[in-house]
């Protein structure tokens, strides 16, 4: 997909939970970022949002996810009252668990409170807490919120088998924990290493310890791409991170980022992105954003 129209957003400082609300604008362009984003919907009507390219009309109190990644917009809505619940994707992937979870509802945008009412207002709960934790003066306000942030977590977990039908209707297959604790463990060695010598899909089926042609059907579904799509996404989230950093050159960069020439590293960045990587440093990180 072509981001380049898009807003990219992150933290405005670095933290593991962020939350903001009393905007009095009822639109928020498409955008996306690294960081998850959890939105309780305010009163009144309408409220309509986007994730990716599904459009929900929701009440109050519903709640809308958007998974780190995911393109995501607010169409008109009450945004003064709503609450915008941030987290890092650094967070979730620091414990297994979280991103088991994190796997199962990846498929998941919206929980609407008249079909599931008492989930809703348990999670309502929930993120009022939060609400009260992060706007207080506590020191320790951050952690309290992330202790929260994964009770919500395991809050959905305890209803998996009542949001199963939803789940299902996207398509989306479950693996065992095993299965998916291989897959991890490969994809948390290849953003580490992405300068190896060999990161082929036979490779990475090798350290999994699957044959190739499961680990290629295994990857598509939980990620959504094919495997060499997904490396270069994750290719292009370093290089985006190292393009940033001054005194870096594009040819190290795309050295750093995996890419074995600056032709490959041009045509692959211009094809996501829509530009060229000079330009994209032009004007995303040289003030034009």
């Amino acid at each position: 997909m072509d981001y380049s129209n898009y807003e990219i957003y992150d933290f405005d400082h670095v933290s593991a939970f962020n939350m903001s609300t009393g905007f009095k604008e009822r639109n928020y362009q498409a955008h996306w970022h690294s960081y998850g984003e959890i939105l309780l919907v305010g009163p009144g009507n309408p409220n309509i949002y986007c994730v990716g390219k599904s459009t929900y009309e929701l009440d109050p109190d519903d709640l809308v996810i958007a998974w780190p990644m995911e393109m995501h917009s607010i169409v008109d809505a009450d945004r003064e009252k709503s609450l915008v619940i941030q987290f890092s994707n650094g967070f979730i992937n620091s414990l297994f668990d979280l991103r088991r979870i994190m796997h199962i509802y990846r498929s998941l945008h919206v929980i609407r409170a008249a079909n599931h009412p008492e989930l809703a207002a348990k999670l309502k709960k929930i993120t009022e807490r939060m609400k009260d934790q992060f706007f207080s003066e506590r020191s320790d306000r951050e952690i309290r919120c992330c202790m929260l942030l994964m009770e919500f977590m395991l809050t959905l977990l305890d209803y998996r088998k009542e949001l199963a039908p939803e789940l299902a209707e996207e398509g989306q297959p479950g693996y065992a924990d095993d299965v998916m604790r291989r897959m991890m463990t490969v994809t948390d060695y290849i953003k580490n290493n992405l300068t190896a010598d060999d990161l082929s899909q036979g490779a990475m089926a090798e350290m999994a310890g699957i044959s190739r042609d499961y680990f290629s059907r295994i990857f598509k579904n939980i990620t959504g791409m094919n495997y060499s799509k997904w490396l270069n996404t994750i290719r292009l989230e370093k290089a985006t991170e190292l393009l940033a950093e001054e005194g870096r050159s594009l040819t190290e960069v795309a050295m750093l980022s995996g890419f074995q020439s600056i032709p490959s590293f041009n045509r692959v960045f211009r094809e996501e992105k829509g530009m060229a990587p000079r330009d994209y440093r032009a004007h995303f990180v040289g003030g034009g954003k």
